[in-house]
């Protein structure tokens, strides 16, 4: 009796009676604590360097603080009564000027279009970069660019009828050849068709009809847009255009197909040689000299066409590489599978090969975010190109800085938005990621 009492009591010193309750993680292995212990204290020369920046990035807010915000004035009529209510930035001169540092010279009345557009825009790229919601808004997705034109630009509501028209016809008489001809003789006869219908269909059947029933809205020429509004047309129609057709051009220079490898790459090399600026100055100059007489060709839509030819030319070596970064065992599972060449490439090679190439994607929409400032040079008036006539005249001649403050705030505001969302992505396709 006295050794079993012995032994239980001997027991108690190294089993456990009752459950600990839980206790949070120390400060020192979680949280910020933990986060400046392993990235700005984790030893002596990440201590010295973490003061010194601190201190330098201290000092800078101390100086600049009071000029951005405490200081600054946001409503005066002119630099000189800006400068008689603060000594800070006058940043007056974008509240005053703020719609045309944003819509440029498009009427006024009509400001609901554009602002309208924007937020549909946001709707149609929303089942894109969300799985999450039903795949029937691909539809509106589809024609958003037709309704985007017709809000911007106005006029009769058939022209975007028609080619929705062109583009059902154009669809019907791929599926009719694929069967009984090869995808690419398919694709070449589409594409003919087009050109057809935009060169003997759409301009008549369009008047036509207008003449029938003028029913649309007003017209706006594209000489009254400017200042962000052109930003966001010429980087969104760049980003959206560039893609499919860098796609395109980077299978084309991996074929097998000596033409058409040699035209994609032909087409790569030059583009890719010459710079954007030069390019604009051909869309705006030169090609007039190559048109027929007395053709009107819209400088906003050479541009366009010019911005997207770039951007797809160096979308085609990020994905280039992206198909380059793929084992051969992927192809060869792709024929193992009994797929084509298109079936393969569809549903195995190009998720891959984009997956891999997300952040050079992203890094070339963020690029041709930015070089759409370069449009001012040719006469455009982004918020660049607006920038001077505003300091030239009376009221603000004289201001340096606010207007380049601004205007780099909303372009650092669009691409941080664009990095963060590839980040997410990137996380979200991670196959080894926990969340």
């Amino acid at each position: 009796m006295s050794d079993t009492h012995s032994q239980a009591n001997q027991s108690i010193h190294y089993v456990a009676q009752s459950m600990l309750p839980e206790q949070p993680a120390p400060l020192s292995t979680s949280g910020p604590v933990a986060w400046m212990r392993e990235n700005l204290f984790a030893n002596w020369r990440d201590t010295i360097l973490t003061v010194i920046f601190g201190a330098a990035i201290l000092a800078i807010i101390v100086n600049l603080l009071p000029w951005l915000f405490l200081d600054a004035v946001f409503y005066a009529d002119d630099i000189r009564q800006c400068r008689e209510l603060g000594e800070g930035a006058c940043f007056a001169v974008v509240t005053s000027r703020f719609d045309q540092l944003i819509f440029g010279f498009y009427p006024g009345h009509l400001y609901w279009r554009p602002i309208l557009t924007f937020v549909l825009m946001l709707l149609a790229f929303a089942p894109v970069l969300h799985d999450n919601l039903p795949r029937k808004l691909l539809w509106f997705t589809a024609v958003f660019p037709l309704l985007a034109y017709w809000l911007l630009w106005g006029g009769s509501i058939w022209g975007p009828i028609l080619i929705v028209a062109m583009v059902a016809v154009c669809f019907v008489v791929f599926r009719l050849l694929v069967t009984a001809i090869n995808p690419t003789l398919s694709a070449l006869a589409t594409f003919v068709v087009a050109v057809a219908w935009l060169m003997f269909v759409q301009g008549p059947w369009t008047d036509g009809l207008s003449a029938i029933a003028n029913v649309g809205l007003e017209p706006v020429e594209s000489a009254k847009f400017g200042g962000f509004l052109i930003t966001f047309v010429i980087g969104v129609t760049g980003i959206v255009g560039s893609l499919p057709l860098g796609i395109l051009l980077a299978l084309g220079r991996k074929s097998d197909m000596p033409v058409v490898k040699m035209i994609c790459v032909g087409f790569i090399e030059f583009i890719r040689g010459v710079p954007l600026i030069t390019l604009l100055f051909v869309a705006s100059t030169l090609l007039n000299y190559f048109l027929p007489p007395g053709t009107s060709f819209d400088l906003i839509l050479r541009v366009l066409i010019m911005v997207t030819l770039f951007a797809s030319a160096y979308m085609a070596e990020v994905i280039r590489g992206g198909l380059a970064a793929l084992p051969r065992g992927q192809y060869e599972a792709a024929d193992a599978l009994g797929l084509n060449y298109w079936q393969g490439t569809q549903l195995i090679i190009l998720p891959q090969a984009l997956k891999i190439s997300i952040p050079g994607i992203v890094n070339t929409f963020i690029g041709l975010f930015k070089d759409t400032t370069l449009v001012s040079i040719v006469g455009i008036l982004d918020p660049i190109g607006i920038m001077q006539p505003i300091r030239s005249t009376s009221e603000w001649n004289g201001i340096i800085w606010e207007l380049p403050i601004f205007i780099g705030l909303v372009f650092f505001v669009a691409c941080f938005v664009m990095s963060r969302y590839s980040m997410y992505f990137e996380r979200k396709l991670d196959t080894g990621h926990r969340s």
